[in-house]
């Protein structure tokens, strides 16, 4: 099933393991650290390998067996500048940042990067991290009103002169970002609610979807996409959807590891995030917030990525991930257990069968169409 728009080749990003503790919240073997130096390595060999982007992760205190937390902007700039075409996204919290604070930011990174800069916008669902440091914390759809200001003004800053913005969370007057990016950092922002769709579908480039099968995918891709036409402005959202990835040589191992996962779970760690996350789920007004429906499962690995299933081997994850592109899935943010290794393997064993597969298909539409 397509849902309008599909993409001729699937974009991969991996999540920079700058927190510690891995991906997954359990006592299981993770042979990766949170370190600049393996960070640093890491960024080389997915960009050599073939990835596109990579997402560093904003923490501000320690929590749910993420101890340890480089902040987000100034890693991504450290990795930007030890890369060469690697684009990497760094998450912000709108409330913890001015955006024209974040708006210069993004301008000199860009510059220093040659066009390689982007933000994810997250709303934010922790809310002992904004008390602590002496912010409010919003209801539900109040933290997306002020994602959706916070999307408008940086568009605005990096793209017009003599700004204006008179909005419920932000006052921009008369002011001029000089210099401007040489490249526009792209936008993302995440979500599962109504309010999170609302805001991609009017003001993001890309939308981040926690871990789905097809049919939360098509559900959400149809959502989103229908508020983007409804926009007007010829607007388009692409889709990236999140993904824990266990490849290995045959299924029966790769199903052993996240049964092993699953088993060596952190369990008192793993609630407290459940019984945080799910309050926040819930608050939203419809009840489709993220985690919502999470199970203790879905929450080892804290954005429900081994719903999307690409665990089994090389050719069974490379036929899953181009079933997503059909769908219009346009990028894969994938999370390892063992970062480096599993990159590489990634890197050799299962993409060039996607650019198999994704070629045939172009092959077979384009003959379709010529008859």
């Amino acid at each position: 099933m397509s849902t309008e728009r599909v993409a001729d080749a699937v974009k991969f990003a991996y999540w920079v393991p700058n927190v510690s503790g891995g991906l997954v919240t359990s006592d299981i073997e993770q042979r990766t650290s949170w370190d600049f130096e393996y960070n640093k390595k890491l960024a080389q060999t997915a960009e050599r390998v073939g990835f596109e982007y990579a997402l560093s992760q904003v923490r501000y205190t320690a929590s749910y067996g993420a101890e340890f937390q480089h902040e987000s902007t100034s890693f991504s700039l450290a990795l930007l500048l030890a890369t060469e075409r690697l684009k990497v996204i760094a998450a912000v919290h709108p409330g913890l940042w001015q955006p024209g604070v974040l708006a210069k930011f993004g301008a000199t990174a860009d510059h220093l990067s040659g066009g390689r800069f982007a933000v994810n916008v997250v709303s934010g669902w922790f809310k002992g991290e904004f008390t602590a440091l002496g912010e409010p914390w919003l209801e539900h759809d109040e933290r997306y009103r002020r994602s959706a200001e916070f999307l408008q003004v940086l568009r605005k800053l990096w793209t017009e002169d003599n700004v204006e913005f008179a909005g419920d969370f932000y006052r921009i007057r008369d002011f001029t970002l000089k210099p401007k990016p040489g490249v526009f950092p792209e936008l993302f922002q995440g979500g599962n609610s109504s309010a999170a769709r609302d805001n991609a579908g009017k003001h993001s480039d890309w939308y981040f979807s926690n871990g789905k099968d097809f049919d939360g995918v098509t559900e959400q891709l149809l959502d989103v996409r229908r508020v983007a036409r409804d926009a007007g402005g010829g607007r388009e959202v692409k889709f990236g959807l999140n993904g824990f990835i266990i490849a290995r040589d045959t299924e029966k191992e790769a199903r052993e590891t996240l049964r092993e996962i699953v088993a060596k779970a952190n369990k008192p760690a793993v609630e407290g995030f459940r019984d945080a996350v799910t309050q926040a789920g819930r608050s939203a007004p419809d009840g489709k917030g993220m985690w919502a429906d999470s199970s203790f499962e879905d929450l080892v690995q804290y954005n429900d990525g081994f719903r999307s299933q690409l665990i089994g081997t090389p050719e069974q994850i490379a036929e899953r991930i181009v079933a997503y592109r059909r769908r219009g899935v346009d990028l894969i943010l994938g999370g390892f257990l063992h970062f480096q290794e599993e990159i590489e393997y990634f890197g050799a064993r299962v993409l060039p069968l996607v650019r198999e597969l994704e070629a045939a298909e172009r092959s077979a539409e384009l003959e379709l169409a010529a008859v």
